[in-house]
C-alpha cells in the first residue's frame, strides 16, 4: 500500500457549482465566510480533502488530495489565481444550462499560463440540460486546443446524486497517471491564509511544493526575509512531524506576528529555507498572451454580448504595451510591476515576448516559476509567463548578451542544462553549491547537467567553482601572459607577487574567492607559488643583461674570501652592484646574516655544518672557539650564531652555545 498525495483545484464561471460539487465529494463545505453564505457565491478560497482507494495491477494505494476551491466571479478572480498557482490537476467545472461563459473561458486561459496540462471536466447541473449529448459535444468544442482538449468529461447534478462516485473514480484514474509533486530539496510554502490562535500563536496556511518541512526547523519569511521557527505542522487537521509536497499544509510560526504587523506574515508571503536565496525588484521573463484570444468576441451567446459587465474576450485581447502597469499573481502573491518588453512595442493574441518585470515591491520567486498578468483595475487577465531569471539586472536589459542569455532559456524552459549553461555564461563562475539554487530543478538535476556541460566541454570545475569553459580559459591566458611578462621585465625575480596578478584580473572576477581557484589551477598545470610570487615551474631567476657584469665582481668578491668576505658597503658600493646583490639574497644565492654582513649560500650551508660538527664533538664552544674552528672573523660569527639560535640550531648557556636538541 502506497500512499501519494496530490492538490486538485476548481476553475469555472460563478454559479456553476463549484462549491456545491467539493461538499459533495468531501463532505466539507467550502464557503467558510459569513459573507459567502449571505450571497450563495465564494468569494476567497475555500479548502476540502478527499481520500480515495486505488488498486493498478493488484497494486493499492490511496490517494488523499487537498481540494483548493476557488471562486467564479469576475471581481474575485485574484483570488482564484492565488490558490491554483501550485495544482497537479484541474477540476474544470462547466454548468450544463449556462454551458461556456466568460469567467470560464478566463480561468481556462489563466490554467494554461500556469501550465496546469491536466484536468478532470465536470458537467454539473446536468439534470438541467434537455440535450446531454449536445452539451457534452459543445464542451469539447470549446476546449478543443487548449491542454484539456482530450480531459475526460463527467455529466454531474448534486440535486440528484448523480455522477458523483463516476467522478471520484475518474478523478483517482487521472491522478493515476499523474506524475508525483517532485521533492527538489527546496521546499516552498506561498501564503494563502493567516490566522491566531490563542495558546498557539500564528498559523499560516498553504499548498507546500519543493520539498519538505519538519517540525522544529527554521525556516524564512520572504520577501520580507523575517527568521521563524516552525513549531509544529499539520496536514488536514493532521498533526505530523514532516510535510512533504503536494500537501495542504498548516504551519505554526510562534515567534511571528499575523498579517498587519510589521514584520509580519501575510497573504502572498512565502515561508522557505533562508539557504534559498532573497527577494528581487526585477525579474526577466518570457511573456504569452494566448492565441484564444484570436477567436471572434462575437461568437458569444448573444446575451453574453449584451451584458457590457462581462470583459469577456475584448479586454485580454488588446496589445499589452511595453511600460504598461499591471498587476503580477505569483504563487499567492500579487505584486504591482511594470512591464518592460525586450524587443516590442507591444505584445499580442497568440505571441511570445522576452521581458522584464520591475517590480514596486520585493518578491521572492525561482527559474521556472509560472505567473499570471492582470490589469491594473484587476478586471482583466492580459496574459501569462515563466520567470526565466529572479535576480535580473536592470543594466544592460536590451544588450545583445541579455537577449541570448534570455532566448537561450526561453527555447528550453524545462532544461537543467540550458539553464546551468546560461547562469555560467553570465556570471563566468559560481559555486557548485549555488548553481540554479533558485530554480525549480532538483540538485540531482543541476549535478547531471552540469556533468553534460564538463563532458562537453562547456565548463570546467575546479573546486568548489564552475566555470565557463571559454572564459575560464580567458582568465587563465590572461594570467600566464602577466606572468611571462613578469619574467621578461624581471628575470631577477622569482615571480608575479599575487596581489599585483590579482589586480591585473581584477575587473574579469566575478567574486574574490575565484582568484584562489584561478592560482590554484595554474600550480597544477605548469607553475608554482614561492611564498607570495607565483612562476613558471620552468622559471630560474637571473640577472638582467645590464646588471650581470656587476654580478661577476660581487661574486666574485664572495669567493675571494668566502668565510669572511668584505662588507656589504665594500662589495656593493653603487646601484647596479646593489641591486645585483639584492637579487642574489632574494634569489637564495646568497643570505644575510645582518644588515652588514652577508655570505655566499654554499658558504652559510659549509659554516652550519662546521658548526655543528664541532658542537657534536665537543658538546659546547665559547664563539671564540668557534670562530676558530671557521677560520673567520667575530664581525661574522657572532651574527652566524644569532641566526642559529633564532632557527633552533643552537642554544647559548652562558658564554657558549650548544647544539640544541630536536
Amino acid at each position: 500500500m502506497t500512499t501519494k498525495h496530490f492538490i486538485v483545484a476548481t476553475a469555472g464561471h460563478v454559479d456553476h457549482g463549484k462549491s456545491a460539487l467539493v461538499k459533495a465529494l468531501t463532505g466539507t463545505d467550502p464557503d467558510r465566510l459569513p459573507e459567502e453564505k449571505a450571497r450563495g457565491i465564494t468569494i476567497d478560497l475555500g479548502f476540502g480533502h478527499l481520500e480515495l482507494q486505488l488498486s493498478v495491477n493488484s497494486q493499492f494505494s490511496t490517494l488523499h488530495i487537498g481540494i483548493v476551491d476557488v471562486p467564479g466571479h469576475e471581481d474575485f478572480v485574484k483570488n482564484m489565481v492565488a490558490g491554483v498557482g501550485s495544482i497537479d490537476l484541474a477540476l474544470f467545472v462547466v454548468a450544463a444550462d449556462d454551458g461556456w461563459m466568460p469567467q470560464t473561458e478566463e480561468h481556462l486561459q489563466i490554467l494554461t499560463y500556469l501550465g496546469v496540462s491536466r484536468a478532470v471536466v465536470a458537467l454539473t447541473k446536468i439534470d438541467l440540460a434537455q440535450d446531454e449529448g449536445a452539451r457534452v459535444a459543445h464542451l469539447r468544442d470549446k476546449l478543443s486546443g487548449s491542454p484539456f482538449a482530450n480531459a475526460p468529461i463527467v455529466p454531474t447534478s448534486v440535486v440528484v446524486g448523480r455522477g458523483i462516485e463516476e467522478l471520484k473514480q475518474t478523478l483517482a484514474q487521472v491522478l493515476s497517471e499523474t506524475p508525483p509533486p517532485r521533492n527538489l530539496g527546496k521546499p516552498r510554502l506561498p501564503v494563502d491564509r493567516v490566522f491566531t490562535l490563542r495558546g498557539i500563536g500564528t498559523v499560516v496556511t498553504g499548498t507546500l511544493t519543493g520539498g519538505e518541512f519538519r517540525r522544529g526547523q527554521a525556516a524564512v519569511i520572504q520577501p520580507s526575509g523575517t527568521p521563524a521557527r516552525i513549531r509544529s505542522l499539520q496536514n488536514h487537521n493532521c498533526d505530523v512531524e514532516v510535510s512533504g509536497p503536494g500537501t495542504r499544509t498548516a504551519i505554526n510560526l510562534p515567534d511571528v506576528q499575523g498579517a498587519g504587523a510589521t514584520p509580519g506574515v501575510r497573504r502572498g508571503d512565502v515561508i522557505t529555507l533562508p539557504e534559498l536565496g532573497g527577494p528581487a525588484h526585477r525579474m526577466d521573463a518570457l511573456l504569452e498572451k494566448s492565441a484564444r484570444l484570436l477567436a471572434e468576441p462575437d461568437s458569444r451567446p448573444a446575451r453574453i454580448r449584451q451584458d457590457t459587465r462581462h470583459s469577456g474576450w475584448p479586454g485580454a485581447s488588446r496589445p499589452l504595451k511595453d511600460g504598461t502597469l499591471v498587476r503580477v499573481h505569483l504563487g499567492s502573491a500579487n505584486v504591482p510591476a511594470r512591464v518592460c518588453l525586450l524587443e516590442a512595442d507591444a505584445l499580442l493574441p497568440g505571441e511570445q515576448r522576452l521581458a522584464q518585470l520591475r517590480f514596486e515591491l520585493p518578491v521572492f520567486a525561482f527559474a521556472g516559476d509560472r505567473f499570471i498578468i492582470r490589469d491594473w483595475s484587476e478586471q482583466t487577465t492580459l496574459a501569462g509567463g515563466v520567470i526565466l531569471d529572479p535576480d535580473a539586472a536592470r543594466e544592460k536589459f536590451r544588450s545583445e548578451s541579455r537577449r541570448s542569455f534570455l532566448q537561450t532559456r526561453a527555447d528550453s524552459t524545462t532544461d537543467a542544462s540550458a539553464f546551468a549553461g546560461s547562469q555560467l555564461a553570465r556570471e563566468r563562475a559560481v559555486r557548485r553549491a549555488q548553481l540554479l539554487d533558485k530554480s525549480r530543478f532538483s540538485p540531482a538535476q543541476v549535478e547531471d547537467a552540469v556533468s553534460k556541460l564538463v563532458a562537453e566541454t562547456r565548463a570546467v570545475s575546479k573546486g568548489e567553482w564552475l566555470a565557463d569553459a571559454a572564459w575560464w580559459q580567458q582568465l587563465r591566458q590572461g594570467a600566464m601572459d602577466a606572468i611571462d611578462a613578469a619574467h621578461r621585465a624581471h628575470p631577477e625575480r622569482p615571480g608575479l607577487n599575487l596581489s599585483e596578478l590579482r589586480a591585473v584580473l581584477q575587473k574579469q572576477l566575478p567574486a574574490p574567492e575565484v582568484f584562489e581557484a584561478l592560482v590554484a589551477d595554474l600550480c597544477q598545470n605548469g607553475f608554482s607559488q614561492a611564498g607570495v610570487a607565483i612562476r613558471r615551474a620552468t622559471h630560474r631567476p637571473m640577472l638582467p643583461p645590464h646588471l650581470q657584469g656587476a654580478g661577476v665582481k660581487v661574486r666574485s668578491a664572495f669567493s675571494s674570501r668566502p668565510m669572511d668576505p668584505p662588507s656589504r658597503k665594500e662589495i656593493a658600493p653603487d646601484a647596479p652592484s646593489q641591486q645585483a646583490l639584492r637579487f642574489l639574497v632574494q634569489s637564495g644565492e646568497a643570505v644575510e646574516l645582518g644588515e652588514e654582513v652577508v655570505l655566499l649560500a654554499e658558504s652559510h650551508a659549509r659554516a652550519v655544518d662546521t658548526v655543528k660538527t664541532y658542537l657534536r664533538e665537543h658538546g659546547a664552544a665559547t664563539a671564540s672557539e668557534l670562530r676558530q674552528a671557521l677560520g673567520t672573523s667575530r664581525r661574522i660569527v657572532i651574527p652566524l650564531l644569532e641566526r642559529l639560535d633564532k632557527e633552533g640550531v643552537t642554544r647559548r648557556e652562558g658564554d657558549k652555545r650548544v647544539l640544541r636538541q630536536r
